[in-house]
């Protein structure tokens, strides 16, 4: 087993967190490029596409390369949407992690180290919809290192510092497309709350929903 160690954020870790956070969140785009495929609309999109082509042009050729060029524009659409969000994040709460996690009351931001090496992060902050709980932010552990107990021993050391702030309960929310964090999240003790779209017209149309989770603090139980 390798030797973790879970500490608190220094300003020397910036670009490192800024680089596991962009990579996380770009290795979603093929689940959600493979959600938006699955999707009735979209399936009706291509078909009519592929149909109205075949029927006018009587040949294979313009509707299948048609067809191409729009699962090839769905997917660029998909790395845009995605870009967009980490350019914001790093734009915002990311920009001065210090300041926005490490300066506030009952806010913080940990890294997960093995060998010197930074291989995760996690963060919690209030959240004013939630004043009874702390919210669970930025988790993400580096491909290579997944499988090693890193984002449990992240998820536990949120719950532990939300308890010792005397708060109820860890709060969160994921997507879903991230279906491994809501494995563990339900692994940890969590229990899914809500599910929602996200407000832009292109998610409602393709059904991209969040999820809420709470962890009760006096009911959760962590499992190893």
């Amino acid at each position: 087993m390798a030797n973790i160690q879970i500490r608190k954020y220094w300003d020397d870790d910036d670009k490192t967190v800024k680089e596991i956070f962009t990579l996380g969140m770009s290795e979603h785009v093929p689940s959600a490029f493979m959600h938006i495929l699955k999707q009735p609309l979209t399936q009706m999109l291509l078909m009519c596409v592929f149909c109205t082509l075949m029927t006018s042009s009587k040949s294979f050729l313009l509707p299948i390369l048609a067809v191409t060029l729009l699962l090839a524009g769905i997917r660029q659409f998909v790395i845009y949407m995605f870009s967009e969000y980490i350019d914001t994040s790093l734009r915002l709460d990311l920009c001065n992690i210090r300041e926005t996690y490490m300066e506030k009351e009952d806010s913080c931001f940990w890294v997960a180290e093995i060998d010197g090496q930074v291989v995760g992060t996690v963060a919690c902050v209030r959240n004013k919809e939630h004043p009874d709980c702390l919210e669970l932010k930025r988790m993400s552990v580096r491909r290579s290192h997944r499988g090693m107990g890193i984002a449990k021993a992240l998820c536990r050391t949120v719950s532990d510092f939300t308890r010792d702030r005397g708060y109820s309960a860890v709060y969160l929310v994921t997507s879903v497309v991230q279906t491994d964090a809501q494995k563990l999240y339900v692994h940890m003790g969590y229990e899914k709350m809500r599910e929602f779209l996200v407000p832009q017209l292109f998610a409602k149309v393709t059904n991209f929903t969040l999820f809420e989770f709470r962890l009760n603090l006096q009911q959760g139980v962590q499992k190893d």
